[in-house]
């Protein structure tokens, strides 16, 4: 007789258990952004991101190559790194240094660059030197073709081929008029003071092209910078933290999603993470979760055909890639 009343408590527990699941996966989350231009319609093709201004295809984060992303491979987003200079200029770079994307030591080899910077104090930063004294070097020294050719090596109008560094204000200014539905995936990449700087110019920069305001997405490793985003720059739309992303990316799995109070516009992910296990991202389930939040998901960094096969099919908003030309051409198929 006890035994059967423990069972029926057991019961009516479990079952208590399983309507709350069923009743937070039911009811309609809030969203955590009210109109999100990153996410596409149900059943389209995801957007191109071309990743640093397509890597691959030219050489990077260098108006030449933002131009080709847009013109030739018609792209939908600009995705890159800012860094601010000495004398308060936002430009593109990957890393802080910049010995490893132009000529600045002259005429040596890559493998002696890299070599080189193994030592911190030779790098040449971004944070140490003024706009003028960027604008002097050629971005595209290093950049080797699919043939294996260099042929900015020797180039000499560096200005007028786009292979100087490049800024905000001078991309947003290149297709404003032309292209105005563009969209922008940034990284403030300086911390502290340097980040809150980086966080107003790229501000004050966006109200002078107000319609790109409302297009572009700013993500940051650094807590202080996240918070100085949420606090003082409500109007701009934010990526998700890593741990942030962890965090969201926890909750769906568990089916708890109801208890993550995130208000982030896109989830920046790979396709898994390796944590002693490999954790697989690359999930409908993590896409469906994301999408009821009104949150676009965006994979990086994809090179490969079949990658993006697969991402296509899963229904993702975004494949970043350092090859816009290929991932064109396979979106080429799906649309035939």
């Amino acid at each position: 007789m006890k035994s059967h009343k423990k069972l029926k408590i057991f019961g009516i527990i479990l079952a208590s258990l399983v309507l709350f699941w069923v009743i937070i996966n039911v009811i309609p989350p809030k969203k955590n952004v009210e109109n999100n231009p990153f996410i596409v319609e149900k059943g389209a093709l995801p957007m191109i991101a071309a990743h640093r201004g397509g890597a691959i295809c030219n050489p990077e984060n260098t108006m030449l190559a933002f131009r080709e992303a847009v013109n030739t491979y018609k792209v939908d987003i600009i995705e890159s790194d800012l860094y601010i200079t000495k004398d308060g200029y936002l430009v593109y770079n990957h890393d802080e240094y910049i010995d490893e994307t132009c000529n600045i030591n002259g005429d040596i080899s890559l493998d002696e660059v890299e070599k080189l910077c193994e030592d911190e104090n030779k790098r040449h930063y971004i944070k140490d030197m003024t706009l003028a004294e960027l604008e002097q070097y050629n971005f595209g020294y290093y950049f080797t073709d699919k043939d294996g050719n260099r042929p900015y090596e020797n180039a000499t109008d560096i200005s007028s081929m786009g292979l100087q560094i490049a800024t905000v204000d001078k991309l947003f200014e290149e297709f404003y008029n032309t292209n105005p539905d563009l969209l922008f995936i940034v990284e403030i990449k300086n911390s502290g003071e340097l980040g809150y700087k980086s966080c107003k110019i790229l501000n004050e920069t966006l109200n002078k092209y107000p319609l790109y305001k409302d297009r572009i997405v700013v993500g940051t490793f650094h807590d202080e910078i996240e918070k100085e985003l949420k606090t003082n720059y409500k109007d701009l739309m934010r990526g998700a933290p890593t741990g942030t992303a962890a965090k969201f990316i926890l909750t769906q799995y568990l089916g708890v999603n109801i208890f993550d109070n995130s208000d982030f516009g896109c989830l920046q992910i790979p396709t898994s993470y390796d944590l002693g296990i490999t954790i697989t991202l690359d999930k409908k389930t993590i896409i469906k979760r994301a999408h009821r939040r009104n949150i676009a998901v965006q994979y990086w960094t994809i090179n490969e055909a079949d990658e993006m096969r697969e991402l296509i099919e899963l229904g993702c908003d975004c494949i970043m890639t350092d090859n816009p030309e290929l991932l064109k051409s396979v979106l080429e198929e799906y649309k035939k």
